[in-house]
């Protein structure tokens, strides 16, 4: 089916936003491109890989932090605001990327990371030189109780929040590393420092921002003692901090200052929300956000597991589909939502929710569909487009990544976890995975880097890497773009309704899309063995708009016999006096 041919009236568009079309495409700078040999992606490597882009469809480029830090947890721990990461390159190298990737009609969106700074920015340092420091207040500093820290909520990294600072005797808050310091967002002060350097990008270009956990600047100023957490001394701070007192209110005062003065898109990284909350956030009128993140999908389980992702409790898809109808139901009309099944994060997608050894390919394309033909803006995290997969590096010594690493020490020394049992959950839900260099080539080092990489690769790039993908057919990358395509021509994929079919099958997800001119089925097939499948009585006669296997048995009839990770889209032949499928 041609993309195009859509047999439908144009619409006025003039009045859409942009961002609600757009497809973002997230680059993990460090595993991109390297162009200069030094093992570490780059500017100008990004700079390279803008065509490959292009022709993949994406509108919008998102990059993980590419400002100067000393990469305590690989960049979200900034040092200066208005500086680049000297490894990434130079000022004049972000210029240069910008006009370029607009020269392309590709938009930049940079990653604002203001709940903490690195504790070698020149705030933090100031702050910590004296109690009387004028820039004490930047940061939240409090007094211990009997020797103790104000509280015992833990730290995302492991360990407590508080860390003790040995000239003044009092502790300052970190909800990450202990070289990330929170930032006080009761100062209003430090407000209008981050809103400064916000205005000092936007005006250089940038069409927007993903903001680093933002529902957590607002905090209890009382801090008070959270639920226990069993088997340690600390406790669950996280429902005291997550959309906290004053969030809304901070939010709508960085709108008010900054956001509404931009034509920018912005996406709120917030765990913890639920539809209802995501609406506060998104919601049309209410001058705060574009989108938001939510993570129930992803964490599915995790809460109530004995040692949260590291248990990796098992996924059963009547669940992931309840999360991801709710928010399409919670969402439409009220705000709008964000797509995605991985990212810097997250385990690879085809690895946590496909099969990525026996119907890798296949299980990457109906992930694909599944996610793309839902309403929102998709996010594609890079080699998603290609299936990359995770990777089992046989040592833990291999493993970058400071969260891993804290996982491991406290796993092993606390709960007695020996290192097959650790690294076995690490394949599975560890960061690392998504953070290996991008597969170019079947070249040494994938032709990510002539040097050595600063992480090893993944060493089934020989198979799988876009060079291999864009020369194959029926690659999944040409899936990716295909779909794109597609869901572009298709104005009900970004207005229509959302109706989840079948809500307790075990192996297929199944959802109708719906506007005034034109009804959509999205089938797609969570598993390895083949599935008949019920077709509503209007799709019986439907065109086939994508299909990610060759044939699709039982076409024209009531029963389709869907085949391993089957992904297919059917369009009803006519709105006319087709009554709304069950």
């Amino acid at each position: 089916m041609n993309p195009e041919e859509t047999n439908m009236p144009p619409a006025d568009t003039s009045l859409i936003p942009w961002w609600k079309d757009a497809v973002v495409y997230q680059i993990y700078p460090r595993s991109f491109q390297d162009s200069d040999g030094d093992g570490v992606g780059d500017l100008r490597g990004i700079l390279r890989r803008l065509d490959y882009l292009k022709r993949l469809g994406v509108d919008v480029l998102w990059l993980s932090p590419i400002f100067a830090s000393p990469n305590d947890d690989n960049g979200y721990d900034i040092s200066n605001y208005r500086a680049i990461m000297p490894e990434f390159g130079t000022m004049a190298d972000f210029e240069e990327l910008l006009r370029e990737a607009h020269a392309r009609g590709l938009k930049i969106m940079l990653d604002l990371v203001v709940n903490h700074t690195s504790d070698e920015h020149p705030w933090f340092i100031e702050s910590r030189s004296s109690p009387q420091s004028d820039k004490r207040d930047y940061y939240v500093w409090r007094k211990g109780v009997d020797g103790q820290p104000p509280n015992h909520w833990q730290s995302f990294f492991s360990g407590s929040v508080w860390e003790k600072d040995a000239a003044s005797g009092e502790y300052y808050l970190h909800l990450f590393s202990r070289k990330q310091p929170d930032l006080n967002w009761e100062n209003p002060t430090v407000r209008r420092e981050v809103y400064d350097m916000m205005r000092f990008w936007l005006d250089k270009g940038v069409d927007g921002w993903r903001m680093d956990t933002i529902n957590m600047l607002s905090k209890p100023q009382d801090f008070p003692e959270g639920r226990p957490i069993p088997g340690t001394r600390l406790t669950e701070g996280q429902p005291l901090f997550l959309n906290g007192p004053r969030i809304h209110e901070f939010i709508q005062e960085m709108h008010r200052e900054v956001l509404a003065h931009y034509d920018v898109m912005t996406v709120g990284e917030t765990p913890g929300v639920s539809p209802a909350e995501g609406a506060l956030y998104c919601g049309a009128g209410r001058g705060e956000l574009n989108m938001v993140f939510h993570f129930e999908h992803v964490f599915l389980g995790d809460d109530t597991a004995e040692r949260g992702k590291w248990s990796n409790p098992p996924l059963a898809l009547p669940d992931i589909k309840r999360v991801l109808a709710r928010w399409q139901t919670g969402l439409h009309g009220r705000g709008w939502n964000s797509l995605y099944w991985d990212n810097h994060d997250q385990p690879r997608a085809v690895s946590r929710f496909g099969n990525d050894r026996e119907f890798r390919v296949e299980s990457a394309k109906m992930l694909c569909t599944v996610l793309l033909f839902m309403q929102g803006t998709p996010y594609i995290y890079q080699g998603q487009e290609l299936g990359m997969t995770n990777v089992s590096f046989e040592s833990l010594d291999h493993y970058k990544d400071i969260e891993t690493r804290n996982a491991y020490k406290v796993l092993r020394e606390e709960h007695g976890w020996d290192d097959a049992r650790i690294l076995a959950a690490v394949y599975a839900r560890g960061r690392d995975n998504a953070r290996t260099p991008m597969h170019w080539s079947s070249a040494p080092h994938a032709g990510f880097t002539e040097g050595t990489p600063w992480i090893a690769l993944n060493p089934n790039y020989p198979d799988i890497n876009a060079e291999a993908a864009e020369a194959d057919p029926h690659s999944v990358w040409h899936h990716y773009r295909a779909v794109i395509a597609l869901r572009k021509a298709l104005p009900v994929v970004r207005d229509g309704t959302f109706t989840l079919l079948d809500a307790e099958h075990p192996t297929v997800f199944a959802y109708v899309r719906e506007d005034a001119h034109t009804r959509l089925l999205v089938l797609g097939h969570f598993h390895g063995g083949s599935q008949t499948c019920r077709v509503p009585a209007a799709f019986v006669d439907g065109e086939v708009l994508s299909n990610n296997h060759p044939v699709l048995e039982g076409a024209g009839t009531e029963e389709l016999r869907l085949l391993p990770y089957q992904a297919v889209v059917l369009r009803a032949p006519t709105r006319t006096g087709v009554s709304r499928p069950e």
